[in-house]
């Protein structure tokens, strides 16, 4: 049996939103999960985001710092960006979030790895995209950022200094994480030799929500 998670919703009787946001809302399900058992569910709908795990020829990784309210911490992290454009595929959302965030266009991107990062609360789905052949759109220093990503902080990392901040625990965005050591399993099984999955199309298939689709 190939191990893989499965689409199949179980039946919704009721379904009321229970706050509207800004940016995502909270909807609460009364889910009929059997015969005879019925229970309720709070969670968040999340307009889904997309990242981006950019690599240089010297095996480096690009990661931004910023300031992160709910948390309360600056944290370095891969660039992301939410789903929020209208009719913007996701793959094209992910390349403009790599050059708002960082001034950076890419030649190339694949689909690494994909994740729902708190499936018990929230229907939220994130895309990593491995970017390659990644150039500065303009000389450095003259990238311009405002409001909120103007104390946004650049930077190349080697790809095992990322790995090692992540295991150390001082790296901890789930989302950076995910990618980093995405992008070190498939190094590591390269270098064993063993067989390697070829990275999907940046434009391959959504990941699937039955409850909104």
């Amino acid at each position: 049996m190939t191990l893989a998670d499965e689409p199949g919703s179980r039946p919704v009787s009721a379904r009321e939103r229970v706050h509207s946001g800004m940016v995502w809302d909270i909807v609460r399900d009364t889910v009929e999960f059997a015969p005879g058992v019925q229970f309720q569910r709070e969670y968040m709908w999340h307009t889904g985001a997309v990242a981006v795990l950019a690599v240089d020829d010297q095996d480096r990784v690009l990661l931004i710092r910023q300031y992160r309210h709910p948390v309360g911490h600056t944290l370095w992290e891969i660039p992301a960006g939410l789903l929020d454009v209208n009719g913007e595929a996701p793959h094209v959302g992910a390349a403009r979030e790599l050059s708002e965030e960082t001034g950076h266009a890419a030649a190339h991107l694949q689909t690494l790895v994909d994740l729902r990062p708190s499936p018990g609360g929230s229907d939220e789905v994130i895309r990593v995209y491995l970017a390659t052949g990644v150039t500065a759109l303009t000389e450095e220093g003259e990238f311009v950022r405002t409001d909120e990503e103007a104390e946004i902080e650049v930077r190349w990392v080697p790809l095992a200094e990322a790995v090692t901040a992540v295991l150390e625990g001082r790296l901890t965005n789930a989302t950076t994480i995910a990618g980093v050591l995405a992008l070190h399993a498939q190094r590591t099984l390269a270098a064993t030799g063993a067989p390697v999955p070829p990275l999907r199309a940046a434009d391959a298939p959504w990941m699937e929500r039955p409850g909104r689709d």
